[in-house]
C-alpha cells in the first residue's frame, strides 16, 4: 500500500512525501513522490508521525508490569497501542529480586509472542532497587538495596538481555563500579538520588548516560550545588527523561529542560495501573495509591507516577511551547535509541516496522497503524 500526499515526520522534519508499506514494514519513501500503484491512499495533507515509544511505564488498565501477570501485561500493551504508543519498555519497581525475575520473564514472553493489536515490548526498564532512602519517592523502602552487579546480571540473563535501562543512585556504595560494568551491556540511568554534583560525575564518567524522570526524586538545581541535573546537562551524551503529564513538572521547567538537554529529552509517562481508569484506590509496589483530580498520590500525599500515556504527554509538551518536531522526536526516536531499538522503531524509514499514526494538524491521532495494520 502506498500512502500519498502526507506531511511525514522524517529525519526530524515534516515534509510532503509518499511512503509505501509492504509486509509490515516501510518499503520505500518518495522524494517526494512514488510511482503510481494500484493500491494507494491519498492522505490529503494529513500529518504522519512514527508510533510513539515509552521507555518508562509501570502500568495501565488496572495492570502493573511488576504483577508478573501475562494477561495484565497484554491489556497494558493493547491500551498503549490504541493510544498511539506502539512500542514500550515497561518499568519494574523496588521489589524483591524474585518478584522482578517473574515480571521480567512475563515481559520476555510478551516480547517473543508479540500478540496482534498490542504495542511491541522492546525492552525492560529496571527502576529499582538500587535507590536512596532519602529520595525513594513512591518506591517501597523495605526493598531498597545497594548496587549489586551479580544480582542485576542474573536478572538480565534471566530475561534474555531484555533489560535495556537499569537505574542507580550515585551516592550508594559501589555505584560507580556498578555503572562501569552494567554500561557494557545496557543503558545505565541515574535515579531516585540525593547525589552531589561530584557523585553524579563519578557515575557518569563510569558509563551512565541517562537520567530517570528529570527533576523528580533528585535534588533541584542550585547555583552552588548543580547536582545531578547540572552534571547531566553539560554532557552531550546524557539523555534525560521528562514526565509531561501536567502535574509532575511545571510548564516553565519543561521548557527549561528542553534547553538544558537540547535534542536529549526523552518523554515518558511513568504511568501507573490507574492510567486509563476512573478515580479511586489502586496499588503500587505494595503501597496504596489514590487517584484524584488526575493525580496519583500515596496516602501521605507523595506524588507517585502518572495517570497519563506518553501521547498525552507529547501533546502537553507542544501546548507548553515545545516545537512539534522537537516533541515528536522526544517521544519516538530518542527513546528508541535509549533502549537500542532504533534500527526497528522510532522513525519512518525504509526497513523499519510500519508503526505510524495519521494525525490532524495539531497531531491529535486519527488512525493508528501497527505493522502496517490499522488498530
Amino acid at each position: 500500500m502506498i500512502y500519498r500526499n502526507a506531511e511525514v515526520f522524517i529525519e526530524g522534519k515534516f515534509k510532503i512525501c509518499d511512503f509505501e508499506v509492504l509486509d509490515g514494514k516501510i518499503a520505500a519513501i518518495g522524494n517526494p513522490y512514488l510511482p503510481e500503484h494500484e493500491d494507494e491512499i491519498d492522505l490529503d495533507g494529513h500529518f504522519v508521525i512514527p508510533g510513539l515509544v515509552d521507555v518508562h511505564t509501570h502500568g495501565s488498565m488496572n495492570a502493573d508490569f511488576s504483577d508478573g501477570d501475562y494477561e495484565g501485561l497484554k491489556s497494558m500493551a493493547a491500551y498503549l497501542a490504541k493510544s498511539g504508543v506502539t512500542s514500550f519498555a515497561p518499568a519494574g519497581m523496588t521489589l524483591p529480586y524474585e518478584t522482578l525475575a517473574a515480571a521480567f520473564a512475563t515481559g520476555k514472553k510478551l516480547h517473543d509472542e508479540c500478540p496482534e493489536g498490542c504495542a511491541r515490548l522492546m525492552g525492560i526498564h529496571m527502576e529499582g532497587p538500587f535507590f536512596s532512602e532519602k529520595k525513594k519517592g513512591a518506591q517501597n523502602g523495605a526493598y531498597l538495596r545497594d548496587p549489586d552487579f551479580e544480582a542485576f546480571q542474573k536478572l538480565y540473563d534471566g530475561c534474555g538481555g531484555l533489560v535495556r535501562i537499569v537505574d542507580v543512585a550515585p551516592e550508594l556504595p559501589g555505584a560507580a563500579e556498578f555503572a562501569r560494568e552494567a554500561a557494557k551491556i545496557t543503558t545505565v540511568s541515574i535515579a531516585h538520588t540525593d547525589a552531589t554534583y561530584e557523585e553524579a560525575v563519578a557515575v557518569l564518567d563510569a558509563g551512565a548516560s541517562h537520567l530517570t524522570h528529570l527533576y523528580n526524586a533528585m535534588p533541584p538545581i542550585h547555583h552552588r550545588k548543580p547536582g545531578v541535573i547540572g552534571a547531566g546537562s553539560e554532557r552531550e551524551g546524557v539523555v534525560a527523561e521528562l514526565i509531561c503529564d501536567g502535574y509532575h513538572v511545571h510548564p516553565s521547567s519543561i521548557r527549561m529542560a528542553f534547553k538544558l538537554f537540547p535534542d536529549r529529552i526523552c518523554l515518558i509517562s511513568d504511568s501507573l495501573r490507574c492510567c486509563g481508569m476512573p478515580e479511586g484506590k489502586y496499588e503500587l509496589g505494595g503501597q496504596d495509591v489514590f487517584l484524584k483530580g488526575g493525580v496519583a498520590r500515596l496516602e501521605d500525599g507523595t506524588i507517585a507516577g502518572s495517570a497519563s500515556n506518553v501521547y498525552t504527554c507529547m501533546l502537553n509538551a507542544i501546548a507548553y511551547g515545545i516545537a512539534k518536531e522537537t516533541a515528536v522526536a522526544a517521544a519516538t526516536i530518542t527513546p528508541a535509541r535509549e533502549i537500542g531499538a532504533d534500527d526497528y522503531i522510532g522513525s519512518i524509514a525504509e526497513g523499519k516496522y510500519a508503526d505510524f499514526i495519521i494525525c490532524d494538524e495539531e497531531l491529535k491521532p486519527e488512525k493508528i497503524f501497527l505493522g502496517g495494520e490499522e488498530i
